[in-house]
């Protein structure tokens, strides 16, 4: 059993919590992720390592609410206890050559994107971060971003807070300025990392494109974040969750990725609607 040592709200869907993990602490890099279950009869659900501390022995997650799995673990408190925690899984995210970087993070991705920019500040390279929301309400980690980034840019789509507009626009910007970077890395929705591979493109920039958005089981075995690749010219299958998560941005079919991660929106509406109702029932 892995103990809930802490329980942060962030904003109305998203939460962090700091799990009690001391092997997966003391191994997860930037980039990697766990599985958990919340009980012996829960479904297993991957969810991105947002940060460690090996010392105390503590792994920190942190999740939107959108499927049954979520909304249950959203009700767990500090000091319940998880069935299962396992990691680290994945392959990190490569820092090495890297001197001036741009992280790219959108909505719940800046919860990805966050410790990836921490590392690369504690390996003193530039970071520039960009990050988005829908609204104010809804932001999250700026501090974090902040106190890790040697420039930092907040936009929300409906101009309440930071800049007015997406991501792509403070990207586009700079490059059309002359800024040059040895890496973008960038980590949110799908159409969003899509959009940022196409400003980066003219500039011949390499891009980094986190595709955990698409995983499932989290060990090859559903399938279900089966993503296709294109090498010159000709596709290539890899998964997700045993390939990735990062993959070259340039190189992924983001039209059929989306339109596979659409098949799953139902069944997590449907799933999010019945945990919510037994809680209620509970509640009487």
């Amino acid at each position: 059993m892995y103990k809930i040592v802490r329980k942060k709200v962030l904003n109305p869907t998203v939460t962090q919590m700091e799990i009690l993990a001391p092997l997966v602490a003391k191994k997860a890099k930037p980039g990697q992720f766990i599985i958990l279950r919340t009980d012996e009869d829960g479904e297993r659900i991957p969810l991105t390592v947002a940060g460690t501390d090996p010392e105390e022995g503590t792994v920190k997650i942190i999740f939107q609410v959108v499927g049954g799995t979520t909304e249950k673990l959203n009700h767990m408190n500090q000091g319940d206890s998880l069935q299962d925690f396992v990691g680290p899984l994945g392959r990190p995210t490569e820092t090495e050559g890297i001197k001036k970087v741009c992280i790219v993070g959108g909505g719940v991705g800046c919860a990805i994107a966050m410790p990836v920019a921490q590392e690369f500040h504690r390996l003193g390279a530039d970071v520039t971060s960009i990050i988005g929301f829908r609204s104010k309400d809804l932001l999250i980690l700026e501090d974090e971003f902040r106190a890790c980034s040697n420039k930092l840019v907040v936009m929300s789509d409906d101009g309440s807070y930071g800049r007015h507009g997406n991501v792509t626009v403070p990207l586009k910007e700079m490059l059309e300025a002359g800024e040059k970077f040895d890496l973008i890395i960038t980590i949110g929705p799908l159409i969003m990392m899509k959009f940022v591979t196409l400003t980066a493109k003219p500039f011949g920039v390499p891009v980094t494109v986190s595709m955990n958005p698409i995983m499932i089981d989290g060990t090859g075995m559903c399938g279900g974040c089966r993503l296709t690749l294109i090498k010159d010219g000709k596709p290539v299958t890899k998964f997700a969750c045993v390939d990735g998560p990062d993959f070259n941005g340039y190189e992924v079919d983001f039209d059929e990725a989306m339109s596979r991660s659409r098949m799953y929106f139902g069944f997590e509406r449907k799933s999010h609607e019945s945990i919510c109702n037994l809680y209620k029932q509970e509640a009487r």
